[in-house]
């Protein structure tokens, strides 16, 4: 029985694919991107969650703890996340909800039946299942086994995939997967290494050889003041749409900070990452520039 590790189940998502959909957001990403607004998606294992605001100071988790895996520092509660071992009894036992576990193995069967809890939604809408991350590919057993499983249920399925992966893999999925949500995160190739941490040239074959295969494409792109917000990734971004054949809309998808809150109860580096919401202006404005060099509908996620 093939297992995966997940983060969450979103019901009734609209931004991820046409419809109203299902999106199952798996564990474990080889990419570390500067703005990632889901870094809880990262490590390839379940983490501890804690929020000090939400902690009443009841001692539970202390007790529960067989590892000295909680501490008063200066009268502070803090995790020994070198101590943890991720077993979820500090979680279990907080009755404030402020420890959580991110992360639960579960098969394929269970998914699938907390996603068919709507299907009539997903008729009635042109919906279905999304599978999310992190990176889809980096579970590759586990996404290829739930698509198939989607599949034959009858359900429209989009893979949201940073495109980082092998080709032969990307390739094997295709008769699965209805819809790509490609992101195209960074034109620059040194850039792209830099924030992300993995190359570009691969992802970018990848992406060519699902189109010349004829994927339907949907290139997602995030755009981050101070990193990608300019002209010559725009351009880039229309270069590349006017290079395929069967790209159907680039969204522009503009930065929000939310992942930063998240990585503080992660225990995480802080990111690079000095931006704000952009306004609609802003936003406005980048769509235009995009639209200037494609045919291909381009609009705001």
């Amino acid at each position: 029985m093939t297992k995966g590790l997940i983060f969450d189940i979103q019901r009734f998502s609209i931004h991820d694919g046409p419809g109203i959909r299902t999106t199952v957001f798996l564990k474990g990403c080889p990419l570390r991107c500067a703005w990632c607004h889901n870094p809880e998606s990262m490590a390839r294992e379940p983490e501890i969650s804690f929020i000090l605001a939400k902690c009443v100071g009841c001692g539970a988790c202390f007790k529960a703890c067989t590892r000295d895996g909680h501490v008063m520092l200066d009268g502070r509660h803090e995790v020994q996340r070198g101590n943890c071992v991720r077993c979820g009894e500090c979680a279990a036992s907080c009755p404030a909800l402020a420890l959580e576990v991110v992360g639960r193995a579960t098969t394929v069967s269970a998914v699938l039946e907390e996603v068919l809890r709507d299907k009539p939604f997903y008729e009635t809408s042109g919906g279905g299942l999304t599978i999310s991350g992190g990176e889809p590919m980096a579970q590759f057993a586990f996404t290829r086994a739930l698509l198939r499983a989607a599949k034959a249920a009858g359900l429209h399925t989009c893979l949201e995939t940073s495109g980082f992966g092998q080709q032969k893999r990307f390739l094997e999925l295709l008769p699965l997967v209805d819809l790509f949500l490609w992101d195209y995160k960074e034109t620059d190739p040194e850039r792209h290494a830099q924030f992300t941490g993995v190359p570009a040239d691969s992802i970018l074959a990848n992406l060519h050889a699902l189109d010349a295969a004829g994927a339907a494409i949907i290139l997602r792109c995030p755009v981050v003041p101070g990193f990608n917000a300019r002209d010559d990734h725009f351009a880039g971004i229309a270069r590349t749409a006017n290079e395929l054949r069967n790209v159907r809309e680039i969204h522009i998808e503009p930065y929000h900070p939310l992942g930063e809150g998240k990585r503080e109860r992660l225990a995480l580096a802080t990111t690079l990452v000095e931006a704000s919401f952009p306004d609609d202006a802003v936003v406005a404005d980048w769509v235009a520039k995009v639209q200037a060099g494609t045919n291909v509908k381009t609009g705001k996620a």
